[in-house]
């Protein structure tokens, strides 16, 4: 499965049998800014798609995380926790902030996929 994106500029890529990773986009760490801080959900801890999961923290701005797939938190990024600009740097891999045990992965199906997200991003 590829990387699918959210309206709210979030990717999921739920190529991992464990679970799907989460993060943001390439888009949203631009309009951001240099990321100081990051609030990462509780693990164990249930979101339902469209919740909010986390807190990115910018020197320009704070902005909410949201869950691009419902589902359960199994692990989050440690190394995104103790250095946030990774999110700057490597945004679609070290940049990750946390993995998701899908409830419903049919919800993927509604996503956008590269492409898509990347018109929807430029005209945003």
């Amino acid at each position: 499965m590829s990387i699918k994106f959210s309206k709210d500029h979030e990717w999921v890529n739920a190529a991992d049998a464990n679970g799907a990773v989460v993060g943001i986009t390439v888009h949203a760490q631009d309009a951001l800014g240099d990321v100081v801080f990051v609030d990462l959900p509780e693990i164990g801890k249930s979101f339902a798609q469209g919740d909010v999961a986390g807190v990115v923290e910018s020197v320009k701005a704070a902005a909410d995380v949201y869950m691009p797939v419902s589902g359960e938190i199994v692990e989050v990024n440690e190394a995104l926790r103790d250095d946030p600009s990774l999110a700057n740097s490597d945004p679609l891999a070290a940049g990750w902030f946390f993995k998701v045990k899908l409830s419903n992965p049919g919800e993927l199906d509604a996503l956008m996929d590269e492409a898509a997200y990347n018109a929807f991003a430029a005209s945003a």
